[in-house]
């Protein structure tokens, strides 16, 4: 019986599998696991950035709003009913960025989060107090846990012809916002990764899970950058709970996001094949024990199986939270 799932987690994608998975948690059509299994979230902090003096946590945040009922579903993050008047009137003010805007809910948990940190408070201590409120009235035996409390910030070198390199590096959020990922990712470079350390309780839950999932989430700057904190791929490649992953690929391209940018930038084929075996099976010195592709990949399935993964074609869309679900309990069977 399955008593304590953990879950390495990115934004948008993260967060609706995790609908999923809870959803079938409540609904009891997940194959052996307890009705009342615990739920650990390990999130993405690379993406973390400061704007108008303010900590940002945009994975930390879109994964608390969505499991709290407060995402913008439209968007896929901020706050629903959002209003922008702070950020028209900076930009009257002529303060930039102006490509990144806070919604004046928004902006109530990041001044909440700053003001911790000034007092002393590490990230992880901010994010527990922060959920109460957003978390623990609906689903009190869920953990969201920052992947590290130190600053870590991912960053993207792409051409510029004006620079004297011929190229500069900017923030990924300003790659992805502004930019809309739409010039191509010389490399991506992750500014103090290698000198991170654990979160509070990240490493126990991933040693004292009985399953870990990796979700449809960006393999090189959302998992990707959580399997990069010292210590965390090796908890992975030594639990011994089963550790399976699910495409982000789907028909050679990314249902959405920058993941083919990202792909691309590393030197991985954009094939949900190509992703499985970047993240290799453990048996081999990898992550994985097995990985669920999409109906679409059959025909890669023998490739991955080959390279000694366990691997099965199923639905990988998640339109609703029963289809989700489904994916979920499909992930679970295979390593059952």
């Amino acid at each position: 019986m399955l008593k304590h799932i953990t879950v390495l987690s990115g934004g948008m994608g993260g967060a609706r599998f995790l609908q999923g998975l809870l959803h079938g948690i409540a609904t009891g059509v997940l194959p052996g696991v307890a009705p009342d299994a615990q739920v650990s979230v390990v999130a993405n902090t690379a993406d973390d950035l400061w704007v108008h003096g303010l900590k940002v946590c945009p994975d930390l945040d879109t994964v608390m709003y969505t499991l709290g009922d407060g995402i913008d579903l439209e968007r896929g993050w901020g706050r629903r009913e959002e209003t922008w008047s702070v950020k028209t009137e900076l930009a009257a003010y002529g303060v930039e960025p102006t490509w990144f805007g806070l919604g004046d809910r928004d902006v109530a948990t990041h001044l909440v989060r700053t003001q911790m940190l000034d007092a002393g408070y590490p990230l992880s201590a901010v994010t527990e107090a922060l959920c109460r409120r957003w978390l623990v009235p609906v689903h009190p035996r869920l953990r969201l846990l920052p992947m590290t409390d130190d600053r870590v910030e991912t960053h993207v070198a792409i051409a510029d012809p004006d620079a004297p390199s011929g190229r500069r590096v900017v923030h990924f959020q300003e790659y992805w916002v502004r930019l809309r990922a739409s010039v191509p990712a010389e490399s991506v470079l992750f500014v103090g990764l290698d000198e991170a350390t654990p979160g509070p309780g990240v490493l126990d839950a991933i040693t004292d899970a009985d399953l870990v999932v990796l979700p449809p989430s960006n393999p090189v700057v959302s998992v990707g950058t959580i399997l990069g904190v010292p210590g965390v791929r090796e908890a992975v490649r030594a639990t011994g709970a089963p550790v399976v992953g699910l495409s982000p690929i789907v028909g050679g391209t990314h249902v959405r996001g920058m993941a083919e940018q990202m792909l691309t930038s590393i030197g991985v084929q954009v094939s949900a094949a190509g992703v499985g075996l970047h993240y290799g099976a453990r048996s081999q010195g990898g992550v994985l024990d097995g990985w669920l592709v999409d109906e679409r990949d059959a025909a890669q399935v023998e490739r991955l199986t080959d390279a000694g993964l366990a691997c099965r074609a199923v639905p990988l869309m998640m339109t609703d939270h029963d289809a989700t679900a489904a994916m979920a309990a499909a992930a679970i069977d295979l390593v059952r």
